[in-house]
């Protein structure tokens, strides 16, 4: 059993000290001003936002098994693939080891969310928790860090199109690829990702994804292509895009700084995100647009960020980053306003050919 207590890990201990003397307060002292009871994760809740999640996906494969009509389908493709992305969002809570005290629980839970949606859960949950140590920072980060000024020249311009207009079908390649200029797949135990003690880990999840590829095989070979696109590969790529979207608008925006050598923290790099609102669907892929406490305590329960939220803003003054604006206007702004970092310096912002690079 896990302590229902969050202790600093040991890169969010150095936070607490002088070495993050660039800003006016510590990590001890963004701990201090949350409720103690927002870091203790509750396990009824966790299964009735699990079980609302699949009671909804199960109603919604009723109604579209019973209409099997076409003017329903597109319909049903955005309302289901949502419920996967919220599906998904529970999942992310079990890597973090905050749906539950305990890791068995967690772990069981995650493979149990992620694999029905092809997400290798520990795989990912690994590589995700890469992306937490070092956010922010332009070597070290997992996903959708920026690219220089001199690899963009270098780009070709159908990568470019395909990295800033058509990215929402990115992830599936990340699974296998990992991110640009990053070897290694999510699948192999041998991947620079993951250490040897987690071999079997990796193993586990990935032979857990075969089977669920494996079982849609026999499905569309029973069913054919036809029921495949219906009932799985529509929703599936509805759910790519929420998962895409929403990572992107997590960390790219004009005025968040990335960081590069001694420059970068933890905090800095926790900082380095943005709050969003999603309207009505807030609370339907449970608040993840609360992102800026989430990266501060990445394992703190999903239900209680928008609580801690309003306890830290205070604090955190002009380093608390959220954007009320429309969500598509955010995304098309930042694709064409956030392409690339200068070459040069230790704290840099996203720039593009159309304005001078810098702040």
């Amino acid at each position: 059993m896990q302590s229902n207590t969050i202790e600093l890990s040991n890169h969010q201990k150095g936070e607490s000290s002088a070495s993050a003397n660039t800003l006016p307060f510590t990590l001890g002292d963004i701990k201090a001003a949350i409720p103690a009871e927002c870091f203790v994760p509750n396990v009824k809740k966790s299964f009735f936002f699990f079980f609302r999640d699949i009671a909804i996906i199960a109603l919604l494969y009723a109604v579209a098994y019973k209409l099997d009509s076409w003017l329903f389908f597109p319909i049903f493709w955005a309302m289901q693939g949502t419920m996967f992305w919220a599906l998904f969002v529970v999942g992310h809570d079990c890597g973090h080891q905050s749906f539950s005290p305990y890791k068995w629980l967690n772990d069981l839970m995650g493979h149990i969310c992620h694999t029905p949606i092809l997400v290798p859960y520990h795989g990912w949950r690994i590589s995700h928790r890469n992306h937490h140590k070092n956010t922010g920072h332009l070597d070290n980060d997992e996903s959708w860090y920026p690219v220089s000024e001199s690899d963009y020249n270098a780009m070709p311009w159908i990568q470019k199109i395909g990295r800033y207009y058509v990215f929402l079908l990115a992830y599936p390649i990340y699974l296998f690829k990992r991110s640009p200029n990053k070897e290694g797949s999510h699948f192999s135990p041998s991947s620079p990702l993951f250490k040897k003690s987690e071999k079997w880990d990796v193993i586990t999840s990935s032979v857990l994804w075969i089977g669920m590829v494996g079982l849609l095989a026999v499905l569309t070979y029973q069913w054919g292509w036809m029921w495949l696109l219906k009932y799985y590969a529509g929703p599936y790529i509805v759910f790519i895009m929420w998962l895409d979207l929403v990572t992107f608008l997590h960390h790219t925006e004009s005025d968040i700084p990335w960081y590069r050598d001694s420059e970068w923290t933890f905090l800095k790099g926790a900082l380095s995100t943005i709050d969003r609102d999603y309207g009505f669907i807030n609370h339907i892929h449970h608040d993840i647009g609360t992102h800026v406490a989430h990266h501060i305590f990445l394992n703190m329960p999903h239900y209680n960020l928008k609580k801690a939220t309003e306890a830290i803003k205070p604090l955190l003054g002009e380093y608390f980053r959220k954007s009320e604006e429309p969500i598509w206007v955010s995304a098309w702004r930042s694709c064409i306003s956030c392409h690339f970092v200068p070459d040069a310096g230790n704290k840099v912002y996203y720039t593009s050919p159309l304005k001078p690079a810098g702040k």
